[in-house]
């Protein structure tokens, strides 16, 4: 049964239609319509419990652009990551499992959205979007894919070879490895990604062990030498030595170039 508007409801609605706006901080509507704090303040809470608009953080709500039959509404995933990103002026990209499920590497839909920004870290919820948010400094953003999306808006992916650089840079965040290997070496076989474009990635947004152990599967398939040589001018001179799969007792043959532990 259609949800029966009241008044204020009604008049805030109109309000954010006729000025074309998403998003309305406090103050737009308590000027718009004339109204107390007191009344504004109870009027947003009100109407973002019963689901016509969003709550993106506080004192920020995202309006619908016509409330659906019902009167409920919960924004897409595009138009609650831009409007919080927007509102922190933040580049963000979109990795980890969510990307590992665009590019097939897993089936699996995860219930978080992980986005790697340069603005706030922790769990966020706008609407029915549940977002894990991971900062990260200016320059680890980048190698990225826009997708415009149905409703208009665009999302920021990594791309296909940056994201296999952040299931292993970030594999106990992600818990992707050692699978991240086998995608690796699928999507050099089907021409997927080049050697080349996963080396770039790694050196530019890797740290040391990335570099090393995507150098150490390079090597293990014989793949671009001249991609293991951009690799291996990267890499610090160390005697130390890193296991190719970090959750895995470090025990195996040794790749000298790479100071990697074959050990799965």
């Amino acid at each position: 049964m259609p949800r029966k508007l009241g008044q204020l409801e009604t008049a805030a609605l109109a309000l954010a239609q006729m000025r074309n706006l998403r998003t309305m901080r406090v103050g737009e509507l308590a000027s718009g319509l004339r109204l107390s704090a007191k009344q504004e303040r109870e009027l947003l809470s009100r109407m973002s419990r019963s689901g016509m608009i969003a709550n993106v953080r506080k004192g920020l709500y995202l309006f619908p652009p016509r409330l659906p039959l019902g009167g409920i509404w919960t924004p897409d995933e595009a138009t609650a990551i831009n409007a919080l990103m927007a509102d922190k002026n933040a580049r963000y990209q979109i990795t980890g499992p969510k990307a590992f499920n665009r590019y097939g590497y897993s089936e699996q839909l995860p219930a978080l959205t992980t986005i790697y920004n340069d603005a706030i870290s922790g769990e966020r919820r706008v609407g029915s979007v549940s977002l894990k948010l991971i900062k990260v400094a200016r320059d680890r953003l980048g190698g990225v894919e826009k997708v415009r999306m149905p409703s208009g808006e665009t999302l920021v992916y990594s791309s296909r070879a940056r994201t296999l650089v952040d299931a292993v840079y970030d594999w106990s965040q992600f818990d992707s490895l050692p699978e991240a290997y086998d995608w690796i070496r699928a999507d050099l076989a089907a021409g997927r990604i080049t050697a080349d474009e996963l080396a770039r990635a790694a050196v530019q947004y890797g740290n040391m062990g990335t570099i090393r152990r995507i150098g150490a599967i390079l090597e293990r398939i014989d793949a671009s030498k001249a991609a293991r040589s951009r690799l291996e001018r990267a890499v610090t001179a160390t005697t130390a030595k890193i296991p190719l799969v970090p959750t895995r007792p470090a025990r195996g043959p040794v790749l000298r170039a790479w100071g990697v532990v074959i050990n799965g």
